[in-house]
């Protein structure tokens, strides 16, 4: 079930008014429900792998209360790696199987050894990178004495497989959303409001923005040998608005939606075009995925507290874990490792923290050299998004080395390129709403506070009608496959 699809415009308004109206305010009563809905959206995907997501919650629940119950060392960490070992088993054999056996099939051909390590037909779980990461967290925090144990069964499975943020995240902890599933929630007004502003802005993101810009960057991508270096170019430029505007437009849908429910998720994004440096872009994308890294792998790893090598240590071995996550593919792994590039020198130089404000707050314009900045990191993951979008490491390359080429002067041209002229008016616009909302929680959250109740209702109705008219053809969320 698509957020994007007439199945959830029906499915979402039933479930929010037997959540406020049948349950009477009963909080058992409300979280049966959540479940029950959330088991069922995840079924609307593929029934059979609903199981997976129920044993995975099952595993992590019963080892979460044997950690807590172990009497020592040894038992809590026996319960604690059998916890990680089968959550990681069952990502590694439905996400990794085939990359590794294929690549240590690779491997022997170059030693001039056969290998008859064959990959399988296996579908990968929708959502499972993102509930394996939620038990996990689970785990370890309870393993850290950090929290205790739930033993509701029910609440904690609402915890794992709450529908808004099952399948694409974002990645949240259980010390942020379980203290607000044991609590009674009562309606809100303003707060669902507020949550339908947030919907309606993640689906301008993901319908107009996204899924238009996915057509030509399909288009470019998948033919890229028959374009000039402009228009590969151009193709990358609508594949880093597709990407951004797709994934945050789930995440804007996402954290909308939980709040009809009387629940706040964790932001995931904070307007990461508009950064200054590297660092500060990972500050502001896939928040949820960076911080989880950091809290359960780059301090247990030592953190920075080991000197400049072990910075630079950790720092890659969280960027190349940040890309396999992403999938089984070398092109990940390159895309982590350029990202790792990209941020060491501030690591040395200890500038890595130099922006952590807001960008030209109060101000309508940036600096000159806040502008040059922000032109420089956006290029720079610009590059680095080729790799991510290719199909493999010579796709990639190709690619690039047709952009640096005496065509990247010539004017760009592809089928579609005046239909295309739209969308890249529609990508201004919408840079500017983000740009006058950078300092909100999203983008028309400022014009809530700014526009007289009249004028803001036209600009609402201003929204619909462009995605009514401009939407693209559907496309599935992109980070649906990780």
């Amino acid at each position: 079930m698509l957020f994007n699809s007439i199945d959830f415009a029906i499915f979402l308004p039933i479930i929010f008014i037997l959540y406020w109206f049948a349950t009477k305010g009963s909080l058992r009563l409300q979280n049966i429900l959540l479940l029950v809905s959330s088991y069922f959206f995840y079924a609307c995907w593929d029934w059979q792998f609903l199981f997976l997501l129920i044993f995975s919650t099952l595993l992590d629940y019963y080892t979460g209360i044997k950690i807590h119950k172990a009497t020592n060392q040894r038992n809590k960490l026996f319960w604690l790696w059998l916890s990680i070992g089968i959550n990681l088993g069952f990502l590694g054999v439905f996400k990794y199987y085939n990359f590794f056996a294929e690549s240590f099939a690779d491997g022997l051909t170059l030693l001039g050894l056969n290998s008859n390590l064959g990959s399988i037909q296996i579908i990968l779980p929708v959502g499972i990178s993102f509930y394996t990461f939620h038990g996990l967290s689970y785990v370890i925090d309870i393993y850290k004495n950090r929290i205790k144990p739930e033993r509701n069964f029910i609440d904690y499975s609402v915890f794992v497989s709450f529908f808004p943020l099952l399948v694409a995240g974002p990645i949240e902890r259980a010390t942020h959303l379980l203290p607000q599933i044991l609590k009674k929630r009562d309606f809100n007004y303003y707060k669902a409001v507020d949550g339908l502003r947030q919907i309606l802005w993640g689906l301008f993101k993901k319908i107009v923005i996204a899924d238009n810009c996915a057509e030509f960057a399909n288009t470019i991508f998948n033919n890229s040998a028959d374009y000039s270096g402009s228009t590969l170019v151009l193709g990358a430029l609508f594949f880093t608005f597709q990407i951004y505007c797709d994934f945050s437009g789930y995440s804007d849908i996402a954290l909308g939606t939980a709040r009809l429910f009387g629940i706040e998720l964790l932001k995931n994004f904070a307007f990461p075009y508009f950064s200054r440096d590297i660092a500060e872009f990972w500050r502001r994308w896939h928040i949820s995925l960076s911080s989880w890294f950091k809290d359960y792998l780059y301090f247990p790893l030592g953190g920075s507290k080991g000197g400049m090598w072990m910075k630079i240590r950790n720092t890659f071995i969280i960027f190349l874990v940040s890309g396999f996550w992403h999938g089984a593919n070398w092109t990940f792994l390159v895309w982590g490792f350029l990202n790792t590039l990209y941020i060491i020198p501030s690591i040395v130089f200890s500038t890595n923290r130099n922006n952590l404000d807001i960008v030209a707050s109060g101000k309508y314009l940036p600096t000159i050299k806040e502008f040059f900045a922000i032109g420089i990191t956006f290029s720079l993951t610009v590059f680095a998004w080729i790799f991510f979008r290719a199909e493999n490491m010579e796709h990639a390359l190709s690619y690039i080395s047709q952009i640096f080429s005496s065509s990247l002067f010539t004017f760009p041209e592809f089928e579609g390129m005046i239909k295309a002229l739209t969308t890249i008016f529609l990508i201004l616009f919408f840079i500017l709403i983000e740009w006058q909302g950078r300092e909100k929680q999203y983008a028309i959250e400022h014009f809530s506070s700014k526009l007289k109740q009249p004028f803001r209702y036209m600009f609402y109705y201003f929204i619909i009608i462009i995605i009514f008219l401009f939407g693209g053809k559907e496309q599935q969320f992109i980070y649906f496959q990780f």
